[in-house]
């Protein structure tokens, strides 16, 4: 490809980080959270402008493409400044986009004594540290915008956080830079075996190529970096703690887009790289996919802090991204691995609203402890409607976009891993049986005494509690939305994999 600029996903990385960094500076507090809603504003629709561009551009090759050969010096080594979106990223960007936005507003009762310029600062170079993870493609890159994003999330657990947060900060920080490190080696070994880290040449120079670490090697570094991040059985156990002690804001971008930069690092890199291996270890992704439903929803029965509960709840629903992707060795192939990608989506809005509707009531109740509360939909109806629409997604109720993406992933790896599959479906069951007692133990049952005084949400939490909740069930009534631009992005690794089948 030749060299070429349409500048649009450099600004949509580089503006937030910039924005934050010019929050500093803000000479008076009170126009902090002002600039912050308008840096995330601009970011949001820069997003929406890529996403609806790629819907309405949709080809076979990447689009928007920024691309500098000689960004780096080629004699040391073969790094291209390469950015670009199809199918499989633009969803992802625009996912970014709008729980940056969200994430903000979640901020918004933040204490202007409480370092709020640092705070807001934090949030928007995540988010452009993110949206660069979804737009790279050189691998180098990646890597790059991958450990970026650790800076900011370290921080932000570790100064606004609250119980543990240190040691969550730190355990977050450890498992991932672990995990980053089997990835390097994976990414290196590439790199030495094809001298490219062009993230579109390297599936067909992998192929011919005459590898200084064998494919199969290559593969198991690159998935088990991305299985920490997503997480996997038995890699997961920084995200309880991290979610636990996260600020709301922190743990709406955590669970809504930092969890499927693992999952889209599978399909990008694992998959499109190393088709023959993902079909050669596809029963291990399918019984490690299986053991994280399953277990994630008994640990999630079992805990009394909401924040913890949805925790666990996130395991166990990206174990179906794995068992969607593991679906790749079958006739389900299209099917399953498309309906992964839309439960990556999807849950990111979900777990969203969660972990938004329950930041808010803690504003309010000062607790998460579950026995603690009861009757609050009675004072806070809009709150108690956006965790209820969020926890009937969670479950897979139909007409909302949990449902859809489940259900996909259901019929795609049923057609390869009929047993896997058939004890996965009691984890809708185990969902739904933590999911409405939740609901019943928090909203409903007789309203105590002390909760009398309570106020719903405001205009300013009103506004992210429905634009998510318009989300889910706007996805869930019309899911063509992201599936047929998933499908298409998709295309290339489901070809490659069905000349193998």
């Amino acid at each position: 490809m030749e060299d070429q600029f349409n500048w649009i996903l450099t600004i949509a990385i580089f503006f937030p980080m910039v924005g934050g960094i010019l929050i500093l500076f803000t000479p008076q507090k009170e126009f902090v959270k002002l600039f912050a809603i308008l840096f995330a504003t601009i970011e949001f629709i820069l997003c929406s402008y890529i996403f609806l561009y790629q819907y309405t551009n949709a080809t076979g090759t990447p689009i928007l493409v920024d691309l500098n050969s000689s960004w780096f010096p080629t004699n040391i080594f073969n790094v291209q400044y390469f950015l670009g979106v199809d199918g499989i990223s633009a969803p992802f960007v625009f996912l970014t986009g709008l729980l940056g936005l969200v994430a903000i507003f979640a901020s918004w009762n933040l204490s202007n004594t409480n370092r709020i310029r640092e705070h807001f600062m934090w949030l928007l170079v995540l988010q452009g540290a993110v949206v660069g993870v979804f737009t790279s493609l050189d691998l180098f890159m990646f890597f790059i915008f991958w450990e970026l994003e650790l800076i900011p999330m370290y921080f932000l657990i570790s100064i606004w956080g609250s119980g543990r947060k240190h040691y969550s900060a730190m355990k977050f920080l450890i498992f991932t830079i672990l995990g980053s490190a089997f990835m390097l080696v994976g990414v290196l070994g590439i790199y030495f075996s094809t001298d490219s880290f062009n993230m579109i040449e390297l599936p067909e120079k992998i192929a011919t190529a005459k590898l200084i670490i064998p494919a199969s090697m290559l593969f198991l570094l690159t998935i088990i970096g991305f299985a920490v991040k997503l997480p996997v059985f038995p890699l997961h156990t920084w995200l309880p703690d991290a979610h636990t002690d996260a600020p709301t804001a922190a743990s709406v971008m955590l669970a809504g887009v930092l969890l499927k930069m693992g999952g889209y690092g599978m399909l990008r890199i694992s998959a499109s790289m190393f088709p023959n291996e993902l079909h050669q270890f596809s029963w291990i992704i399918a019984l490690l996919g299986t053991i994280n439903i399953i277990y994630g929803a008994v640990i999630t029965i079992r805990q009394t802090d909401l924040k913890r509960l949805i925790a666990y709840s996130s395991v166990s629903h990206m174990g179906f991204v794995l068992l969607g992707l593991s679906a790749a060795s079958g006739a389900g192939a299209t099917i399953g691995i498309t309906g992964a990608s839309m439960q990556m989506f999807t849950h990111g809005t979900i777990t969203g609203l969660l972990f938004l509707t329950i930041g808010f009531m803690y504003d309010r109740t000062h607790t998460r402890y579950i026995p603690d509360l009861s009757g609050l939909a009675q004072n806070t109806p809009i709150l108690a409607t956006g965790l209820i629409v969020a926890g009937l997604a969670s479950l897979g109720l139909p007409a909302t976009s949990g449902f859809i993406a489940e259900i996909t992933i259901f019929l795609g790896a049923f057609q390869t891993w009929p047993i896997f599959t058939s004890i996965s479906a009691f984890g809708v069951v185990l969902t739904a049986g933590y999911v409405l007692w939740m609901i019943q133990r928090t909203l409903f049952q007789n309203k105590l005494e002390k909760f009398n005084a309570l106020e719903d949400a405001s205009i300013g939490e009103m506004f992210p509690i429905f634009v998510l909740i318009i989300s889910i069930i706007g996805i869930g009534i019309f899911p063509s939305i992201i599936s047929d631009m998933f499908s298409s992005g998709l295309q290339p690794i489901i070809s490659n994999l069905q000349a193998i089948n």
